[in-house]
Protein backbone atom coordinates (compact mmCIF):
# COMPACT_ATOMS: atom_id res chain seq x y z
CA UNK A 1 0.00 0.00 0.00
CA UNK A 2 2.71 2.70 0.83
CA UNK A 3 4.75 1.78 -2.32
CA UNK A 4 1.41 2.38 -4.44
CA UNK A 5 1.02 5.73 -2.65
CA UNK A 6 4.61 6.86 -3.30
CA UNK A 7 4.49 5.71 -7.20
CA UNK A 8 0.79 7.17 -7.63
CA UNK A 9 1.82 10.84 -9.50
CA UNK A 10 4.33 8.75 -11.56
CA UNK A 11 2.00 5.68 -12.61
CA UNK A 12 -0.81 8.63 -13.33
CA UNK A 13 1.20 10.30 -15.89
CA UNK A 14 2.64 6.66 -17.37
CA UNK A 15 -1.22 6.08 -17.74
CA UNK A 16 -2.31 9.48 -19.37
CA UNK A 17 0.92 9.04 -21.55
CA UNK A 18 -0.26 5.73 -22.88
CA UNK A 19 -3.93 6.80 -23.21
CA UNK A 20 -2.60 9.90 -25.60
CA UNK A 21 -0.42 7.40 -27.45
CA UNK A 22 -3.55 5.13 -28.47
CA UNK A 23 -5.72 7.86 -29.17
CA UNK A 24 -3.20 9.31 -31.66
CA UNK A 25 -2.71 6.02 -32.73
CA UNK A 26 -6.27 5.72 -33.27
CA UNK A 27 -6.84 8.92 -35.23
CA UNK A 28 -3.20 8.43 -37.29
CA UNK A 29 -4.49 5.20 -38.69
CA UNK A 30 -8.29 6.33 -39.22
CA UNK A 31 -9.00 3.25 -36.88
CA UNK A 32 -13.26 2.68 -37.20
CA UNK A 33 -15.49 1.11 -34.71
CA UNK A 34 -14.53 -3.07 -34.68
CA UNK A 35 -10.55 -2.16 -36.05
CA UNK A 36 -8.06 -3.90 -33.82
CA UNK A 37 -5.58 -2.51 -31.96
CA UNK A 38 -1.54 -3.47 -31.78
CA UNK A 39 -1.18 -6.03 -29.45
CA UNK A 40 0.23 -5.02 -25.98
CA UNK A 41 3.82 -5.91 -26.55
CA UNK A 42 3.80 -3.97 -29.75
CA UNK A 43 2.18 -0.91 -27.89
CA UNK A 44 4.73 -1.46 -24.87
CA UNK A 45 7.42 -1.45 -27.48
CA UNK A 46 5.99 1.59 -28.95
CA UNK A 47 5.63 3.79 -25.91
CA UNK A 48 8.82 2.43 -24.50
CA UNK A 49 6.62 1.16 -21.47
CA UNK A 50 6.38 -1.64 -19.57
CA UNK A 51 2.89 -4.26 -20.89
CA UNK A 52 1.41 -3.98 -17.37
CA UNK A 53 1.11 0.04 -17.78
CA UNK A 54 -0.48 -0.54 -21.42
CA UNK A 55 -2.40 -3.67 -19.94
CA UNK A 56 -4.02 -0.94 -17.16
CA UNK A 57 -4.19 1.97 -19.60
CA UNK A 58 -6.51 -0.14 -21.94
CA UNK A 59 -8.53 -1.55 -19.17
CA UNK A 60 -9.25 1.98 -18.23
CA UNK A 61 -10.28 2.88 -21.55
CA UNK A 62 -12.70 -0.36 -22.14
CA UNK A 63 -14.36 0.81 -18.57
CA UNK A 64 -15.53 3.82 -20.10
CA UNK A 65 -16.71 2.24 -23.16
CA UNK A 66 -13.56 3.27 -25.61
CA UNK A 67 -12.33 -0.09 -26.08
CA UNK A 68 -13.31 -3.63 -26.48
CA UNK A 69 -11.09 -6.59 -25.40
CA UNK A 70 -12.06 -10.04 -26.14
CA UNK A 71 -10.27 -12.67 -25.37
CA UNK A 72 -8.19 -14.71 -27.55
CA UNK A 73 -8.72 -12.51 -30.14
CA UNK A 74 -7.00 -8.72 -28.52
CA UNK A 75 -8.50 -5.41 -28.17
CA UNK A 76 -10.50 -3.38 -30.68
CA UNK A 77 -11.81 0.34 -31.30
CA UNK A 78 -15.82 0.19 -29.53
CA UNK A 79 -18.74 1.22 -31.57
CA UNK A 80 -18.46 4.98 -30.86
CA UNK A 81 -17.83 7.83 -33.33
CA UNK A 82 -13.86 9.42 -33.25
CA UNK A 83 -15.18 12.64 -32.54
CA UNK A 84 -17.16 11.44 -29.20
CA UNK A 85 -14.01 9.32 -28.47
CA UNK A 86 -11.52 11.89 -28.51
CA UNK A 87 -14.42 14.29 -26.52
CA UNK A 88 -14.11 11.32 -23.97
CA UNK A 89 -10.59 10.73 -23.77
CA UNK A 90 -9.84 14.80 -23.20
CA UNK A 91 -12.06 14.30 -20.00
CA UNK A 92 -11.12 11.15 -18.67
CA UNK A 93 -7.23 12.89 -19.14
CA UNK A 94 -8.48 15.73 -17.15
CA UNK A 95 -10.14 13.69 -14.23
CA UNK A 96 -9.18 14.98 -10.60
CA UNK A 97 -8.28 12.97 -8.23
CA UNK A 98 -11.50 12.51 -5.38
CA UNK A 99 -10.87 13.90 -2.36
CA UNK A 100 -11.88 12.37 1.15
CA UNK A 101 -15.76 13.81 1.41
CA UNK A 102 -16.16 12.86 -2.90
CA UNK A 103 -15.18 9.53 -1.80
CA UNK A 104 -17.82 8.85 1.41
CA UNK A 105 -20.48 10.35 -0.64
CA UNK A 106 -19.95 8.47 -3.14
CA UNK A 107 -19.84 5.47 -1.44
CA UNK A 108 -22.61 5.99 0.64
CA UNK A 109 -24.73 6.01 -2.86
CA UNK A 110 -23.77 2.89 -3.89
CA UNK A 111 -23.74 1.02 -0.88
CA UNK A 112 -27.96 2.24 0.04
CA UNK A 113 -28.47 0.40 -3.19
CA UNK A 114 -26.16 -2.46 -2.92
CA UNK A 115 -27.65 -3.24 0.56
CA UNK A 116 -31.19 -3.68 -0.46
CA UNK A 117 -30.71 -5.59 -3.42
CA UNK A 118 -28.08 -7.70 -1.57
CA UNK A 119 -30.66 -8.24 1.11
CA UNK A 120 -32.69 -9.49 -1.77
CA UNK A 121 -30.26 -11.47 -3.98
CA UNK A 122 -27.92 -12.88 -1.49
CA UNK A 123 -27.18 -16.61 -1.68
CA UNK A 124 -25.75 -18.75 1.30
CA UNK A 125 -22.55 -18.37 -0.38
CA UNK A 126 -22.77 -14.63 -0.40
CA UNK A 127 -24.02 -14.35 3.48
CA UNK A 128 -20.72 -16.94 4.41
CA UNK A 129 -18.43 -14.61 2.90
CA UNK A 130 -20.10 -11.74 4.65
CA UNK A 131 -19.84 -13.25 8.21
CA UNK A 132 -16.12 -14.33 7.28
CA UNK A 133 -15.31 -10.59 6.80
CA UNK A 134 -17.43 -9.85 9.44
CA UNK A 135 -15.44 -11.69 11.96
CA UNK A 136 -12.15 -11.16 10.98
CA UNK A 137 -12.94 -6.98 11.04
CA UNK A 138 -13.98 -7.71 15.00
CA UNK A 139 -11.09 -9.88 15.98
CA UNK A 140 -8.90 -7.04 14.70
CA UNK A 141 -10.40 -4.01 15.82
CA UNK A 142 -10.46 -5.76 18.87
CA UNK A 143 -6.69 -6.45 19.12
CA UNK A 144 -6.30 -2.70 18.48
CA UNK A 145 -4.89 -3.23 15.00
CA UNK A 146 -5.77 -1.44 12.04
CA UNK A 147 -9.18 -2.96 10.35
CA UNK A 148 -9.40 -0.96 7.02
CA UNK A 149 -8.67 -4.28 4.72
CA UNK A 150 -11.33 -5.77 6.38
CA UNK A 151 -13.82 -3.09 7.18
CA UNK A 152 -13.94 -2.75 3.03
CA UNK A 153 -13.67 -6.23 2.66
CA UNK A 154 -16.87 -6.65 4.22
CA UNK A 155 -18.83 -3.83 2.59
CA UNK A 156 -17.68 -5.33 -0.93
CA UNK A 157 -18.56 -8.88 0.12
CA UNK A 158 -22.52 -6.89 -0.03
CA UNK A 159 -21.32 -5.24 -3.36
CA UNK A 160 -21.11 -8.72 -4.90
CA UNK A 161 -23.89 -10.04 -3.17
CA UNK A 162 -26.60 -7.16 -4.84
CA UNK A 163 -25.90 -9.07 -8.29
CA UNK A 164 -25.46 -5.64 -9.97
CA UNK A 165 -22.00 -6.29 -11.54
CA UNK A 166 -21.39 -2.73 -12.35
CA UNK A 167 -22.46 -1.65 -9.15
CA UNK A 168 -19.69 -4.13 -7.95
CA UNK A 169 -17.37 -2.62 -9.99
CA UNK A 170 -17.48 0.49 -9.01
CA UNK A 171 -17.06 -0.36 -5.46
CA UNK A 172 -13.98 -2.32 -6.67
CA UNK A 173 -12.24 0.72 -8.51
CA UNK A 174 -12.84 3.53 -5.72
CA UNK A 175 -11.85 0.76 -2.99
CA UNK A 176 -7.70 1.07 -3.05
CA UNK A 177 -8.68 4.67 -2.99
CA UNK A 178 -10.34 4.73 0.11
CA UNK A 179 -8.29 2.66 1.68
CA UNK A 180 -5.18 5.25 1.32
CA UNK A 181 -7.44 7.98 2.09
CA UNK A 182 -8.51 6.08 5.90
CA UNK A 183 -5.05 5.62 6.47
CA UNK A 184 -4.31 8.75 5.62
CA UNK A 185 -7.70 10.32 8.15
CA UNK A 186 -6.95 7.91 10.58
CA UNK A 187 -10.56 6.87 10.56
CA UNK A 188 -9.48 3.48 12.41
CA UNK A 189 -7.87 4.62 14.85
CA UNK A 190 -11.24 6.68 16.42
CA UNK A 191 -14.00 4.49 18.50
CA UNK A 192 -15.68 4.29 14.90
CA UNK A 193 -13.88 1.17 14.27
CA UNK A 194 -15.40 -0.13 18.08
CA UNK A 195 -18.95 1.07 16.72
CA UNK A 196 -18.51 -0.68 13.35
CA UNK A 197 -18.70 -4.26 14.68
CA UNK A 198 -22.51 -3.72 16.28
CA UNK A 199 -23.41 -1.87 12.97
CA UNK A 200 -21.41 -4.38 10.62
CA UNK A 201 -23.42 -7.01 12.69
CA UNK A 202 -26.90 -5.23 12.28
CA UNK A 203 -26.32 -4.45 8.27
CA UNK A 204 -25.68 -8.67 8.33
CA UNK A 205 -28.64 -9.60 10.48
CA UNK A 206 -31.11 -7.71 7.99
CA UNK A 207 -29.67 -8.41 4.76
CA UNK A 208 -29.62 -12.48 6.17
CA UNK A 209 -33.16 -11.39 6.77
CA UNK A 210 -34.10 -10.66 3.87
CA UNK A 211 -35.11 -6.99 5.34
CA UNK A 212 -34.55 -4.53 2.27
CA UNK A 213 -35.77 -1.45 4.36
CA UNK A 214 -33.93 -2.30 7.54
CA UNK A 215 -31.15 -3.18 5.48
CA UNK A 216 -30.75 0.05 4.27
CA UNK A 217 -31.52 2.19 7.39
CA UNK A 218 -28.86 -0.26 9.17
CA UNK A 219 -26.42 0.82 6.63
CA UNK A 220 -27.60 4.73 6.51
CA UNK A 221 -27.33 4.46 10.15
CA UNK A 222 -23.71 3.10 10.04
CA UNK A 223 -22.44 5.91 7.23
CA UNK A 224 -24.11 8.51 9.67
CA UNK A 225 -20.54 8.73 12.07
CA UNK A 226 -18.34 8.36 8.73
CA UNK A 227 -20.17 11.14 6.74
CA UNK A 228 -19.74 13.17 10.33
CA UNK A 229 -16.12 12.09 10.60
CA UNK A 230 -14.79 13.12 7.45
CA UNK A 231 -16.50 16.70 7.64
CA UNK A 232 -14.79 17.02 10.82
CA UNK A 233 -11.29 15.78 9.85
CA UNK A 234 -10.99 17.63 6.43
Amino acid sequence: MKLEVLTKNENKKVENFIIKGIRDLINYKNLEPGDKLPSERMLSEKFEVSRSNVREAIQKLEFYGLLKSRPQSGTFVANIGVTAMNGMIEDILRLDEPDFKSLVETRILLELKTVKLAALRRTEEDLQKMEQALQAYKEKVLNGEDAVQEDLLFHLAIAKASGNSTMNTFMLIITPEIITKFEKYHVCDSDLSQRGIAEHQAIFDAIKSEDTQLAKQKMKDHFKELYQYCYQTT
